[in-house]
C-alpha cells in the first residue's frame, strides 16, 4: 500500500534511537500517523517542526499498518512565526486541537482547507484571532458538534442574537433569553473575542472532549487564551 499527498505536521515523537513517529493532517486521509526513518537526525529535526507543510509519501505492507513516511519540506511555519509569541501559541493550539480531536484516517477536507488558511494568516494578518474563533466553531461543526447560530431558539428571529444555550448549542436573542440570560453563554462574535472563546471552549470541553473519554483539552489552547488575555490588556 502506498500514497502521496501533502499535509500539516501536528506532532512528532521519538521512536527508537533515530526514527520518529509523526502525525499529519492531510486533505484526503485526515489525521494519519507513520514512522520517519532518521526523523531524529540533525538533517530532519529542523524539518519535522509542528505546523510544517510537508510533501508525504507513505508506504506499508497492509493498509492498517502504521507504515513509513518519506517527507520533503514545503513550508516551515514555526520558523515564520517564531518572533511572534501570540501567533506561535496559536499554531501550537491549532495543531494540538487537531491531534486531540480528529479521528485517525477520516477525511475532513473543509476543515483542512480552513486550517491551511488560518495557518497562513498567522504570518500575514494581524486579525488572525477573529479567524481562529471561526475555526473553532468550524472544528466543532465538522466533528458533529456544530452550534446552531442562525436563529433564536425561542423566538425564531435572525437578528439580535446575543447568547447560546449550553444545553442545546442554539442561539438565543436577548428578548428570548429574558430572565434566563445569566445562565446562557455569549454568542460567538469576533468583536467580543475572549468571551466568545469561552463559549467554544465550553462545547469543546463538554461535548467534544467528553465524547473522547472526558480527556482534558490540550494545554496549548489554554496557553493561547492566556496570551490573548494579556494582549487584550495592553
Amino acid at each position: 500500500m502506498d500514497w502521496r499527498d501533502q499535509g500539516v505536521l501536528l506532532s512528532v515523537r521519538c521512536h527508537g534511537e533515530s526514527a520518529a513517529i509523526i502525525d499529519v493532517f492531510t486533505e484526503q486521509r485526515g489525521r494519519h500517523a507513520g514512522v520517519v526513518r532518521g526523523g531524529a537526525s540533525r538533517k530532519l529535526r529542523p524539518v519535522l517542526q509542528q505546523g510544517a507543510q510537508l510533501d508525504l509519501e507513505w508506504r506499508a505492507r497492509l493498509e492498517d499498518h502504521l507504515g513509513a513516511y518519506r517527507v520533503e519540506p514545503l513550508q516551515s511555519r514555526a520558523a515564520m512565526v517564531m518572533d511572534d509569541r501570540d501567533a506561535l501559541a496559536a499554531l501550537n493550539a491549532i495543531c494540538g486541537l487537531l491531534k486531540f480531536a480528529l479521528p485517525e484516517r477520516e477525511a475532513h477536507p473543509r476543515l483542512y482547507e480552513a486550517t491551511l488558511h488560518l495557518l497562513d494568516l498567522l504570518t500575514t494578518d494581524a486579525d488572525w484571532p477573529q479567524n481562529y474563533l471561526a475555526w473553532e466553531v468550524l472544528l466543532l461543526e465538522d466533528l458533529g458538534y456544530g452550534l446552531d447560530l442562525a436563529t433564536c431558539a425561542v423566538t425564531g428571529v435572525h437578528d439580535g442574537l446575543e447568547f447560546v444555550s449550553p444545553k442545546s448549542g442554539r442561539a438565543v436573542s436577548r428578548a428570548g433569553a429574558a430572565e434566563w440570560a445569566r445562565q446562557l453563554l455569549p454568542f460567538p462574535d469576533p468583536k467580543n473575542l475572549l468571551a466568545s472563546l469561552t463559549t467554544t471552549g465550553f462545547f469543546l470541553e463538554n461535548w467534544l472532549a467528553k465524547s473522547l473519554g472526558d480527556r482534558p483539552l490540550p494545554e496549548a489552547r489554554l496557553r493561547l487564551i492566556e496570551r490573548l488575555e494579556r494582549r487584550n490588556r495592553t
